[in-house]
């Protein structure tokens, strides 16, 4: 807690105006104690907190100071929470659940895992989000760390999860409080991803496929699609797997899959 403590004091004194206090599970003694001694020393400072994934554990993170926060327990490409820890919640409810009780704050949410194409965004903005937080779609590119190598003849960079083994020995572990215990339990993996080329490049895809799908759906900025929700205007229908069949591709002998990379 005082190393914490002392980092915040630090980043205030650079001139940082957002804190993001990062844990597996927020809806903690340790966080909620956290957000209170930074909004009464630092009251200038905004705090994101998180991660949470129901309406109680979000009620106890605004009630301590939060300003905004982030959304999600295990949906993440690389994480395995749900499978190993048996906790977790489907993203989607996660999001609609905690951004509508949010709402009534004013406090707004993150997005954080399980977004793997600009569907996923469009999707989670639609149902309560106002940005989304990525890891797997941002891996691959140039400027993300990670160390390239070849396999079959396709560039690939390195990619872990902050809970795999191999990141808790180098320090990971402190997001899942499982610091100085000698037995470590993986909640996630390591693994590798497709080079995507440039970060420059890539934004600019996304950003335009973010539109399009907007426009599609007849609204103008994410205010005016939470507005919709709220006011029933913008509706969800279950799909039966027929009709996920028909809306994917389908017919063919064989077709290129797009790469998800600007061209």
């Amino acid at each position: 807690m005082l190393e914490s403590r002392d980092r915040v004091a630090a980043l205030y004194e650079a001139g940082v105006d957002v804190i993001i206090i990062d844990s597996a599970q927020g809806n903690s003694n340790y966080q909620i104690e956290m957000i209170q001694f930074i909004k009464k020393e630092f009251k200038n400072l905004d705090i994101v907190a998180g991660n949470v994934v129901t309406r109680a554990q979000a009620e106890n993170l605004i009630r301590a100071g939060a300003d905004g926060l982030r959304i999600g327990m295990g949906p993440g490409s690389i994480c395995i929470t749900q499978d190993t820890m048996a906790v977790g919640r489907a993203q989607a409810t996660a999001i609609y659940q905690t951004a509508k009780h949010s709402a009534k704050y004013d406090v707004p949410v993150i997005a954080d895992g399980g977004i793997s194409n600009i569907g996923d965004i469009a999707n989670s903005l639609a149902i309560g989000a106002s940005t989304c937080m990525m890891g797997f779609m941002f891996a691959g590119t140039t400027e993300a760390p990670g160390e390239y190598f070849y396999e079959n003849g396709i560039r690939l960079k390195k990619y872990r999860g902050m809970a795999s083994i191999e990141a808790m020995k180098a320090g990971g572990d402190k997001r899942y409080f499982n610091e100085g215990q000698k037995v470590k339990v993986a909640q996630g993996v390591s693994g590798s991803v497709v080079d995507r080329g440039s970060i420059l490049n890539f934004i600019p895809y996304l950003s335009q496929g973010l539109r399009l799908s907007f426009q599609d759906m007849g609204y103008k900025s994410i205010p005016e699609i939470h507005k919709a929700l709220r006011d029933g205007k913008l509706r969800f229908e279950r799909r039966s797997e027929s009709a996920q069949a028909q809306g994917s591709v389908h017919g063919l002998y064989s077709f290129s899959a797009p790469t998800m990379r600007a061209e």
